[in-house]
């Protein structure tokens, strides 16, 4: 009887070891980020494309350093070294508690997938393409907010806000400091797999100081009207700024990316970037050759205490002569930020920015003087020039 009692004793131990085992092999974390401040900017104009009638503008600015969001990621181990994956991430607007994106719920990420360290990730669903992912860590976006230092009207997707539907992405491990992936956003169109649908290949390589990323991204229009891309919420986060107005009717786009940075010491870091944009018109378009934008950008960050970081950075997008126009539109975009930390996890920013314009552009049919669009979270100016200036407070938990 002893022998039994001890036995069954035993073996509940074993279970309820082997339970632990598999709940420590599993995990489900909880993070998020509050973001809000206020911004100033002198012109604003009353529409896209408006060349008159700009007003300066004072308002609650949310999201500036940082997209507010909440989201769960976990894995669970698989064993073999596979592990699965998932990650849901909802952004929100904390001066009224909506939805970033109406009537998506998870409308930052929401994709499930498959990792090894040896074979690489599979990722499948709602998330960012290669061309985003592996240009990140030298982007403009990172000291200088996407909000206030994207590239104008970040029309080369170097910030957070262009994500893809329906795709599947695979990445590699790092080879010898070499990281490479794709993806394939499926357009969903009855008799062709490439209507509606994205694809993006990128590479990485990291080296001590030294990193490059080159990525390229292609969106296709099987529709004929402006940006209807079903991968990409039927063109909704394609952003439509001052800068590539005259051209949200093209049927195709094709992005290539290069950034690069090197850090000389632990205080001091330097990245740049070079991205090339084509519009390709179609049958309903309103232009009729490629209209093409390079864009060229750095940004020196210094870490100037424990507690302080200072970033300036300047770039210059330069667009085709095309289209009926021979006096092509051209953007200087200087910027300034300086973020003090509280802590780990809190901390105090100010953000300034400054943009000129000059030649011309379109704006549907009619060729117009360019116009100033700051970064792709300020309004778009009324004439050649914008000043914008922010200040704020996050949290990340």
């Amino acid at each position: 009887m002893k022998k039994k009692v001890l036995a069954t004793m035993v073996a509940a131990a074993a279970t309820s070891l082997v339970a632990g085992a598999a709940q420590a092999q599993s995990s489900v974390t909880l993070y998020g980020i509050v973001d809000n401040g206020f911004a100033y900017v002198n012109n604003v104009a009353p529409s896209t494309g408006a060349t008159s009638g700009g007003k300066s503008l004072v308002k609650m600015n949310n999201g500036v350093w940082a997209g507010n969001r909440f989201g769960l990621k976990g894995s669970e181990d698989l064993g073999g070294g596979t592990k699965a994956i998932f990650t849901l991430e909802q952004g929100f607007n904390i001066m009224n508690g909506t939805q970033s994106t109406a009537g998506l719920e998870f409308h930052r990420q929401a994709w499930v997938g498959l990792t090894n360290d040896a074979f690489g990730t599979v990722t499948m669903g709602r998330q960012y393409t290669p061309y985003y992912t592996l240009l990140s860590p030298w982007s403009p976006t990172t000291w200088l907010t996407g909000a206030f230092g994207a590239h104008p009207g970040d029309i080369d997707s170097l910030d957070t806000n262009y994500r893809t539907n329906n795709q599947v992405i695979y990445t590699s491990p790092n080879l010898y400091g070499f990281t490479f992936s794709g993806g394939y956003a499926f357009g969903g169109t009855p008799g062709s797999v490439a209507a509606n649908s994205v694809w993006s290949v990128a590479a990485q390589y990291k080296n001590g100081p030294f990193g490059i990323g080159v990525g390229y991204q292609n969106i296709k229009n099987a529709n004929g009207a402006a940006w209807t891309s079903a991968a990409s919420n039927n063109g909704a986060e394609e952003a439509v700024s001052a800068i590539n107005n005259g051209y949200k009717t093209a049927v195709a786009q094709r992005r290539l990316g290069v950034t690069a940075g090197y850090q000389f010491t632990p205080a001091w870091d330097v990245s740049a970037s070079y991205t090339n944009v084509v519009y390709v018109p179609g049958a309903g378009s309103t232009f009729t050759n490629e209209a093409v934008f390079n864009t060229f950008g750095a940004v020196l960050h210094w870490k100037a205490t424990a507690a302080l970081d200072l970033a300036a950075g300047y770039s210059y997008t330069a667009a085709s002569e095309a289209n009926g126009i021979t006096s092509a539109a051209k953007y200087h975009q200087f910027n300034l930020s300086q973020y003090y930390a509280l802590s780990k996890r809190t901390g105090f920013y100010v953000i300034e920015a400054y943009q000129h314009a000059t030649g011309k552009t379109r704006n549907g049919a009619a060729i117009i003087n360019a116009t100033a669009q700051i970064g792709d979270g300020i309004s778009a100016s009324a004439s050649q020039n914008q000043v914008a200036i922010g200040a704020g407070i996050i949290h990340r938990f």
